[in-house]
């Protein structure tokens, strides 16, 4: 008698272990649902969306870069290592999710240009962002020739008494009309190999008071390159050029190992700190020069933004339709299920975050249909299991089985695809392509667990009247 109670209370406890999944995954959407649209539209939100520029509006800068007299084979790590200094310039002054990547043109006057595109959402004084990516310092290190320096000094001399500007260097110095050089001679080592600066204080004992200074350590390549440098021109001076400027010529007395240096300048403490924390933030490893500037309005954005929203429920709405008139029951969970997939989308662009723009949107509509395509299959699997004759609980697992193959090859040549697009494409194509991969992996998690969760949990009988209406399709006889 036990055993007989024991066997009829099982049904039940399954029944009641399903509705209560059902339950936990509609609750815990809502929660979700709740935490997007809180910080959908709360001006201090922790998880904002982040829209790009051309939702946004915002100003874009294009510099070019003078790789002249570099080998062609540093140039792309170069400019890669430019990128992200830039970048992070960006971030420190409050840029909220800004776009910096590199572009080669085609060759222009037997060069081939380099150049680095800065887009920066939401931002409306131009000025202001060009200055502070403007001060990104170039630091460079130049053995100084004493004679043409010397001689250029006294040139500056009488070009400042006769009124006249000489600028900051001439060229190859002529005494007695013979050539000595040039005052300054590169020697290769730039702010591409600094490791770290701080600020310091010498003269802390004796008489002399505390001079504040930057102290910089260079990484191993560049405390190579000036151990180099110190032991073979002992004796010279190396003069520390910052944005063209020299701010010191020290003697080199003796070689020196470990790759530190210290840059002197009768800086005041203010100073130094602040030049100690823009090298840190990154010295430029080649020069650049701001080529174009572009500006696009907020309301062109806006208007962009509303069209993709539009579209994409506009092509929801019909799919829903069709959906449940077609399917009917499976189709309606399908719709649910497609709810909570968006909602999980949208939670995630938050939380990574995602910088949404027009491409990231197609991408996400695209999405969708492949989300659709796999409920299709599920659907139809279902029916026809039903149509030979299976309960509906066995027609939905079946169904849900005989499915998921299709569906997992078509999601993953997808996602190869879309991990292709991601590799090689340029920055535009990666927002498609990422939004595309995430919201394929999402999919798959909705139409394989939410909706055979939320379907299993309904009380169907296929025998009944009811139970044939609702799962059979929409002109089904």
């Amino acid at each position: 008698m036990a055993l007989e109670q024991k066997k009829e209370a099982d049904p039940r406890t399954t029944r009641l272990i399903r509705v209560f999944r059902a339950v936990f995954i509609l609750l815990a959407a809502c929660a979700i649902c709740y935490f997007v649209y809180s910080n959908a539209f709360n001006e201090n939100a922790r998880f904002p969306f982040r829209l790009g520029l051309d939702l946004a509006g915002g100003s874009q800068l294009t510099y070019v870069a003078d790789v002249s007299g570099i080998a062609e084979s540093e140039i792309p790590e170069l400019m890669s290592v430019l990128r992200d200094v830039i970048e992070r310039r960006v971030n420190v002054f409050g840029v909220s999710e800004p776009n910096v990547q590199v572009e080669e043109s085609s060759v222009i006057a037997g060069e081939r240009m380099h150049r680095l595109i800065v887009e920066l959402p939401g931002v409306t004084d131009i000025d202001e962002a060009i200055s502070e990516i403007g001060k990104t310092p170039l630091l460079e290190f130049k053995l100084v020739n004493e004679e043409a320096f010397a001689a250029q000094q006294a040139l500056e001399g009488l070009a400042q008494q006769n009124g006249t500007s000489s600028g900051a260097q001439i060229g190859n110095i002529k005494i007695d009309g013979e050539e000595v050089g040039e005052p300054f001679a590169d020697t290769g080592l730039t702010g591409r190999y600094l490791q770290s600066a701080a600020l310091e204080f010498v003269g802390a004992s004796g008489p002399v008071s505390n001079e504040p200074v930057v102290s910089i350590v260079f990484n191993q390549e560049g405390a190579e390159l000036f151990e180099e440098i110190t032991t073979t021109h002992t004796g010279e001076s190396l003069a520390i050029f910052l944005d063209g400027e020299m701010l010191s010529a020290p003697r080199i007395n003796e070689p020196i190992a470990g790759g530190r240096a210290i840059i002197s300048g009768g800086f005041t403490p203010d100073q130094a700190r602040d030049l100690a924390k823009n090298l840190n933030f990154g010295a430029l490893p080649v020069p650049i020069e701001l080529g174009s500037t572009q500006a696009i309005g907020g309301e062109l954005g806006l208007h962009a933004l509303e069209a993709g929203i539009y579209a994409g429920a506009l092509g929801f709405i019909v799919l829903a339709a069709f959906m449940i008139a077609w399917y009917r029951l499976p189709g309606l969970v399908a719709v649910i299920a497609l709810c909570i997939y968006l909602i999980i989308m949208l939670a995630l662009f938050q939380l990574i975050p995602v910088v949404l723009t027009a491409a990231g949107i197609a991408g996400l509509i695209l999405s969708v249909g492949l989300a659709v395509d796999a409920n299709v299959l599920i659907a139809e699997r279902i029916k026809e299991e039903i149509r030979s004759g299976k309960g509906v609980e066995a027609s939905v697992g079946e169904g849900f089985k005989r499915a998921w193959l299709a569906i997992r090859d078509s999601n993953v040549t997808s996602l190869i695809a879309a991990a292709i697009l991601f590799w090689f494409g340029t920055s535009l194509i990666k927002g498609f392509a990422l939004v595309l991969g995430i919201g394929i992996v999402v999919s798959m998690l909705s139409a394989i667990t939410i909706s055979r969760t939320l379907l299993i949990a309904i009380p169907v009988k296929a025998d009944s009247k009811i139970g044939k209406f609702l799962m059979s399709s929409g002109f089904s006889k």
